[in-house]
């Protein structure tokens, strides 16, 4: 029978395990990834702070009575479904955001292939005239528009005045009004698809248009086979981005009908403000709020699977 012998223990000094931390750090600190962290700490800390922290507590406001002084769970949730006006806003959003969001790719991807065709000096200018929409301050672009588009005093209506033209109800009849807010949006929001566009179209290789052309290729085919698979990627990059912005859009609707006439242009931010603020059922309102992100989400899902697809393919 064999004994066995125990092994003795070996304590590091104080000394040595300083010297290990010490070593750990440094190459912690040489990492690439610890570095790049660093650098993005500042810009996470805001966006934890302006847009997760209220997100968080937007859903727990949700979850309250109106006073906020009883957990009511999903109550709110399930009193908007028993609302009409809830899914006429549900509604008014998807019809206003997919709407928009089409009409300013097709506007932004023709205006693009019509600036990227002109001479060098001539696309400077007129991409600053073209960006000029987008940079202007929306609410104040917004309360020009309302003023050309005022039911009483419309600057159009006096101007069809002028020709015996039709008298045109713009913002004072709920097809008419829905149709203003898309006007708005799409002139607003183009010249952002225009220059994403226009960077993308920058990025194709000539050589490939120089061989389509020696093939015998017309336009339309250039465009279809080589521009828009060359450009995927970026289309479905900016649709997603305009998707978001203009489901959560404000201003627009609340500048120039505030969600009127009979609450016909309603979206989900307009409508929560309403509800939330105007109202003083904060619960409530922020369960409105709350139903843009699944179907953001789910848009964001399928847009993103379908880039990260064609990467791989790449």
């Amino acid at each position: 029978m064999s004994e066995t012998i125990p092994r003795r223990l070996v304590t590091p000094t104080p000394a040595e395990t300083s010297g290990a931390l010490k070593g750990s750090l440094y190459r912690l600190s040489r990492r690439r990834s610890t570095t790049a962290f660093l650098f993005a700490l500042p810009l996470l800390s805001v966006v934890g702070g302006l847009i997760v922290y209220p997100a968080l507590y937007a859903i727990y406001l949700s979850l309250l009575n109106r006073t906020q002084t009883k957990f009511i769970g999903f109550g709110n949730y399930a009193f908007l479904f028993t609302r009409d006006t809830f899914w006429a806003v549900v509604e008014q959003s998807c019809i206003f955001a997919l709407t928009a969001v089409i009409l300013k790719a097709l506007v932004g991807i023709v205006t693009a292939h019509l600036v990227n065709n002109l001479p060098a000096k001539g696309q400077r200018k007129w991409r600053g005239m073209l960006l000029i929409p987008w940079v202007i301050p929306l609410s104040l672009s917004t309360l020009g528009w309302f003023w050309l588009l005022d039911p009483t005093y419309s600057a159009f209506n006096w101007l069809f005045a002028q020709i015996a033209g039709p008298r045109i109800p713009w913002l004072s009849e709920p097809n008419w009004a829905r149709f203003c807010t898309i006007l708005v949006n799409v002139w607003y929001g183009a010249p952002f698809f225009l220059i994403m566009y226009l960077a993308a179209l920058k990025s194709v290789p000539e050589q490939l248009y120089e061989a389509a052309a020696i093939d015998g290729a017309s336009a339309w085919q250039k465009f279809l086979h080589i521009t828009l698979p060359m450009m995927r990627n970026v289309i479905a990059i900016t649709v997603l981005f305009s998707l978001i912005v203009t489901f959560a859009n404000y201003d627009i609707v609340r500048v120039l009908t505030s969600g009127g006439p009979r609450n016909t242009t309603h979206i989900f931010a307009t409508w929560a403000f309403q509800l939330g603020i105007a109202s003083g059922d904060i619960p409530l309102g922020a369960s409105v709020s709350l139903f843009m992100f699944p179907i953001l989400g789910v848009s964001a899902i399928f847009i993103l699977r379908g880039v990260r697809r064609r990467g791989r393919e790449v």
